[in-house]
C-alpha cells in the first residue's frame, strides 16, 4: 500500500528554525513579533509531528537537544535558500534592466537606429548593451538575451531567427570610380581589401560565388566590421558588407556595391536567450519586439 503523503508544517518549521538560531524562545518571540507562548506552542506542535524532543525545558530556561541542534541547522539552511531564491526572483521580476549581448557593428548599424521605438513603447525599461565579441555562453553571466550570428545551435539556450546574413562588396563612390576597369573585369588583383578580424572567410565566400580572385596578402585588417565599414566609406578600399546592416549608408550613397553580387552565407542573425532561467516580462517584450521589427511572429505575446 502506498504511503500517504504528509504535508509539512511549514509555519512550525519556520518558527523552530528562528528559535534554534536565537537559542531562546524569548529572543525568537521578540524577533517574530509574537508572544513567547505562541512560539512555545508552535514548537510543541512540531515535536508532536516529529515524535522527537527539540528543546529541553527547565524551570527557568530551555535549551536545544542534540537532535534539535542538528535538525535546526538543516532547517535554517533550507529556509535561507528559500529566502535567497525568493529575493532573487522578486529582484529579477521588478528590475527594468535588460542585459543584451550584441556585436558592436550590429548595435551601431541595426539596433540603435531602431531602439527608440522600443523605448517609446516601454519608457521605464533600461537597456544595457554588452558588445564583447566572444563565443556566447550564458553560464556565469548576467546576460538576459543576445543577438548573434550563427545557425541557431547555442547550448543551454533557445533562439529565433531574425534575418539571414547577405553580403556583398562595398566601397565609397570615389573608390568604385577608380576601380571601374577592375569591376568590369571582376578582377580584384589590384584592389585594396579591407578585412574584419573575425570575418576574413566571408571574402573567400564572396569571391568563390563571384568567380573572382583575391590576394589574401593585400589590404588592411581591423578588429571589427564597424571599422572596416568606416574605412570603406573613407575610400581606403573594398570591404565585405552585411547588406541589411548598411541600408542607410547604401541608400544615401555613402557606400555603393560596385559588383552588385550579393551572396547568402547560410548563417543568420538570431535572438538568443538562456533556458537556465525564466525570461522576465521585460526580456519577453524585448524578444518579441526584435522579432516584430524583423518581420517574424512573436514568441511570447501573440
Amino acid at each position: 500500500m502506498q504511503k500517504r503523503h504528509r504535508s509539512l508544517p511549514l509555519n512550525q518549521l519556520r518558527t523552530f528554525s528562528i528559535a534554534a538560531r536565537h537559542s531562546t524562545l524569548t529572543a525568537a518571540a521578540r524577533y517574530m513579533g509574537v508572544s513567547q507562548v505562541a512560539v512555545s506552542r508552535q514548537i510543541s506542535a512540531l515535536e508532536d509531528y516529529l515524535g522527537v524532543k527539540l528543546f529541553e525545558r527547565g524551570p527557568r530556561s530551555v535549551r536545544l537537544t542534540d537532535a534539535g541542534r542538528l535538525f535546526g541547522h538543516e532547517v535554517a539552511e533550507a529556509f535561507d535558500k528559500l529566502d535567497d531564491a525568493t529575493h532573487r526572483f522578486l529582484s529579477d521580476e521588478s528590475s527594468n534592466a535588460i542585459n543584451v549581448r550584441i556585436y558592436p557593428t550590429l548595435a551601431r548599424h541595426w539596433l540603435l537606429p531602431r531602439l527608440s521605438g522600443f523605448l517609446q513603447r516601454h519608457p521605464d525599461y533600461r537597456i544595457h548593451l554588452d558588445t564583447v565579441v566572444k563565443p556566447l555562453d550564458f553560464r556565469n553571466t548576467e546576460l538576459d538575451v543576445a543577438v548573434q550570428l550563427g545557425h541557431g545551435d547555442w547550448s543551454n539556450a533557445k533562439s529565433r531567427k531574425l534575418f539571414e546574413e547577405v553580403i556583398d562588396v562595398v566601397c565609397s563612390p570615389a573608390y568604385a570610380q577608380r576601380m571601374e576597369d577592375a569591376v568590369r573585369q571582376k578582377s580584384l588583383a589590384d584592389a585594396d581589401l579591407l578585412y574584419a578580424k573575425y570575418r576574413r572567410r566571408e571574402w573567400e565566400v564572396w569571391a568563390e560565388h563571384a568567380g573572382a580572385e583575391i590576394d589574401r596578402n593585400r589590404g588592411l585588417e581591423f578588429d571589427s566590421s564597424l571599422l572596416a565599414y568606416n574605412a570603406a566609406e573613407l575610400g581606403y578600399g573594398l570591404a565585405i558588407g552585411q547588406i541589411d546592416l548598411l541600408e542607410s549608408e547604401l541608400a544615401d550613397g555613402r557606400l555603393v556595391r560596385p559588383f552588385d553580387n550579393q551572396v547568402r552565407t547560410g548563417a543568420a542573425f538570431y535572438v538568443v536567450w538562456p533556458t537556465m532561467k525564466s525570461a522576465s516580462i521585460q526580456v519577453r517584450h524585448f524578444i518579441d519586439w526584435l522579432l516584430e521589427i524583423s518581420g517574424e511572429k512573436a514568441e511570447f505575446y501573440r
